[in-house]
């Protein structure tokens, strides 16, 4: 899910309905504030080759200022909605029974990385995590089967290249592995659209490896096209291919 400048991409191991884009692997000594700023300099470069012959340069984009986490207090169809176990705000269920609720507290966080980790050959640092979360717990959705968590979604939205138009990312996406084929990664990754779509995004992109045949499946039927093919992009020397959706 994430490129960066001077930073090294973490390998996803497993080709399955799960989309782990790579991000720098913070470890204890990293300052965590060098890694904040880092993280918000990720962007797109545009002005580059976009066939699948082109590099993979990145440039730096504005540090903007994050939305507002939602109020513990949301409502649903008028109604508020609490829950002692977490806070959750109901979305949706599916023909499964499985429901889809929006990141509410801090107490969601060890399901989320523990979740997401299953699918990484080296562990994101919980900063990487609280990063986007924190920042942006409104395009953070997961998918619950009762009171255990079986998928989850992580997205960030920033202004493009100090322009008016928005840019949407999806860094991370993952679904437990007994829970998959049933339409959750379709449903979380649908449910991250129609957020950044609601906030004015112009586009979203993701990225992920080209041998992840269900991942690119996914995405394609949600209307993604290959935008582009980064050579070695991940740790293992798997190429990526970067997908786009346009919204407007």
């Amino acid at each position: 899910m994430l490129s960066e400048p001077a930073a090294s991409p973490i390998a996803k191991t497993d080709q399955s309905e799960s989309t782990l884009t790579p991000v720098e692997n913070g470890a204890s000594a990293v300052d965590y504030q060098q890694l904040v700023n880092k993280l918000h300099n990720i962007t797109v470069d545009d002005s580059v080759d976009t066939s699948f012959e082109g590099d993979n340069s990145l440039t730096s984009a504005p540090v903007t200022t994050p939305p507002s986490s939602p109020s513990q207090n949301s409502l649903v169809n008028g109604s508020q909605v609490t829950s002692a176990e977490d806070s959750k705000v109901l979305l949706s269920t599916d023909e499964h029974g499985f429901s889809y609720v929006r990141y509410e507290s801090e107490l969601q966080m060890s399901d989320i990385m523990t979740l997401i980790s299953k699918d990484l050959s080296e562990p994101y640092s919980i900063y990487t995590y609280r990063y986007f979360i924190h920042n942006w717990p409104d395009l953070c959705f997961l998918a619950k089967d009762g009171s255990v968590t079986i998928g989850a979604i992580v997205c960030k939205l920033d202004p493009h290249k100090r322009t008016l138009r928005k840019r949407g990312y999806i860094a991370m996406l993952a679904i437990d592995h007994s829970y998959r084929r049933k339409g959750i990664g379709s449903k979380l990754a649908s449910l991250a659209i129609n957020a950044m779509s609601g906030q004015q995004a112009d586009e979203i992109v993701l990225e992920t490896e080209v041998s992840n045949l269900s991942a690119l499946h996914l995405y394609e039927k949600l209307g993604f096209v290959r935008d582009k093919r980064l050579y070695k992009y991940y740790l293992n020397g798997v190429d990526a291919f970067r997908l786009k959706l346009w919204l407007t």
